[in-house]
C-alpha cells in the first residue's frame, strides 16, 4: 500500500491515490467524514475552519461500498476556491491577479521554496506546504483505519501539552482517547484542557502562537509487523519518516523515548512473562509495561503501539517576526496568512491518520493477499501457527 496527495490550500480540490489496497474492504465515506470534521476541531482553530466543510468524494477504486482492488481516488473540495479562482488559477491570463508573498515567515518552507525552485512569489510554495494538505492525508488514512479494524487494530489520540500546559495521561489509552473526544483541545485532563485553551487565548491576544505534543496509539496490533532486516523496513523507522513529515512535527518518539536515555535498562526495558496459548497477537507472551511502544528491533512485539510527536507553534504569527523581502533582500516584517493560534488537536488526528496507513501497508506487507478475505485467512493462520508454539512447548 502506498499513496500520495495533490492540490493546493486555495485551489480547487485536494486529492489522495491510494494504492495496494486489497478487493472486498467495505468503505463508508460517513466514516472518513468524522475524521475530516475532527480535523477541523480543537481550540486555537483560525477562521479558515468557518470556511470549509470538508467532505470526502470517492472517485474511483470502489463499487458498491467495496473496494475492487484498483487504486482508491478521494477528493476534498476547498470551499474557499470560490474567492481565489483568479489568484490560484491555472491559466495565464489571471497572472498577478493577486499580489505577490515577498515577505518570507520564519520558520515556514517559504525562503528555502522559494529558493530551491527559483521563485520570486512565495505563494507556489506556501500553497502546497500549507498544513491544508492533511485533509488529503485523513482521507487516505480513513481506507487505512477501515481496513485496520477488519482485522481488530484500533487507532486513536489524545494531546499531551500546549504550550507549557501539561495534561496527566496515566489512565489506559483507550479511556483517554474516549475523555479527549469530548474535551475542548483534546486534552483528557479537564483541568489542564481548560488551562490549555486560556493559553490559546493569551497567546491570540499577543499576536502569538503555541505548539504542543500529542500520543497516538493502535490496539490489537498482532506481533510481527515490520521487520529487523533493513533499515527501511524497520517499522519505527517508517513511523519516524512518517511523522515528521506532518507540516510542523519536529520531534517523534516511540514509546517512552526520550525518557529512555534518562533511566537505566531496568527501568527501560519490558519484562516478557508467560502468557500462555490463544494469545498469539500478542506472541503468547504478556508485558507488565509497555514502555517500547509495541515495537522491539524494527518490529511490533504484540502490545500496544504508542507514539508522541512534539508540534511547534505555527509559524504565521499576527505579531510578525522579521525577515527580508524574497526580491529586493531588505528587512522587513514576516507577510501574514489567515492562520491558527494553535492546531495540535488536529495534528493529533492528522497522526491517527499516518499511524494507521504505516500499520496497514505493514500489515499488507506482512499478509499480502489480493482481497480482504484473502488477507483474514493469512492472519488467522499465522496467529494459529504462534498458539501451536506454545501448546506444543507446554505439552
Amino acid at each position: 500500500m502506498r499513496y500520495r496527495t495533490a492540490g493546493e490550500s486555495h485551489g480547487p480540490v485536494l486529492i489522495a491515490v491510494v494504492e495496494g489496497v486489497p478487493a472486498g474492504l467495505p468503505l463508508d465515506p460517513s466514516e472518513i467524514d468524522r475524521d475530516l470534521a475532527r480535523r477541523q476541531g480543537g481550540y486555537g482553530r483560525g477562521g479558515r475552519m468557518k470556511i470549509e466543510a470538508d467532505r470526502v468524494e470517492i472517485l474511483a477504486g470502489v463499487r458498491w461500498g467495496e473496494t475492487t482492488g484498483a487504486p482508491v481516488v478521494l477528493a476534498v473540495r476547498n470551499r474557499d476556491w470560490r474567492n481565489w479562482q483568479q489568484g490560484m488559477s491555472p491559466s495565464p491570463e489571471h497572472r498577478g491577479a493577486v499580489p505577490p508573498v515577498t515577505r518570507v515567515r520564519p520558520g515556514h518552507a517559504d525562503l528555502p521554496g522559494a529558493l530551491k525552485h527559483d521563485l520570486d512569489d512565495a505563494r507556489n510554495v506556501l500553497e502546497r506546504a500549507s498544513a491544508r494538505e492533511t485533509a488529503a492525508r485523513v482521507a487516505a488514512g480513513g481506507v487505512a483505519k477501515a481496513l485496520l479494524a477488519e482485522v481488530g487494530i484500533r487507532v486513536g489520540s489524545f494531546v499531551t501539552s500546549v504550550g507549557s500546559v501539561e495534561a496527566a495521561w496515566e489512565d489506559p489509552f483507550p479511556e483517554l482517547h474516549a475523555r479527549a473526544e469530548t474535551a475542548r483541545i483534546r486534552m483528557p485532563d479537564p483541568h489542564a484542557d481548560e488551562a490549555a485553551c486560556r493559553a490559546v487565548d493569551q497567546a491570540r491576544a499577543a499576536g502569538d502562537t503555541l505548539g504542543g505534543t500529542f500520543v497516538v496509539f493502535a490496539t490489537g496490533v498482532p506481533v510481527g509487523l515490520g521487520t529487523h532486516v533493513v533499515p527501511e523496513g524497520r517499522l519505527d523507522a517508517r513511523l519516524a519518516a512518517a511523522f515528521l513529515a506532518i507540516p510542523a512535527i519536529k520531534g517523534f518518539e516511540v514509546g517512552i523515548g526520550f525518557e529512555g536515555a534518562r533511566l537505566p535498562g531496568s527501568r527501560v526495558h519490558d519484562e516478557i512473562l508467560p502468557g500462555g496459548p490463544g494469545d498469539g497477537r500478542r506472541g503468547g507472551v504478556r508485558r507488565p509495561t509497555n514502555r517500547a511502544g509495541g515495537i522491539e528491533g524494527g518490529i511490533t512485539n504484540g502490545e500496544e503501539v504508542w507514539v508522541r510527536a512534539a508540534m511547534k507553534p505555527i509559524p504565521t504569527l499576527m505579531r510578525p517576526l522579521r525577515t527580508v523581502d524574497l526580491v529586493t533582500g531588505r528587512p522587513h516584517e514576516a507577510s501574514t496568512e489567515r492562520s491558527d493560534v494553535c492546531a495540535v488537536a488536529a495534528a493529533s488526528v492528522v497522526g491517527e491518520a499516518v499511524l494507521a496507513f504505516e500499520l496497514a501497508r505493514a500489515l499488507v506487507e506482512k499478509f499480502g493477499g489480493d482481497s480482504v478475505a484473502d488477507l483474514k485467512g493469512a492472519l488467522e493462520s499465522y496467529l494459529d501457527r504462534i498458539n501451536r508454539r506454545w501448546v506444543e512447548t507446554s505439552s
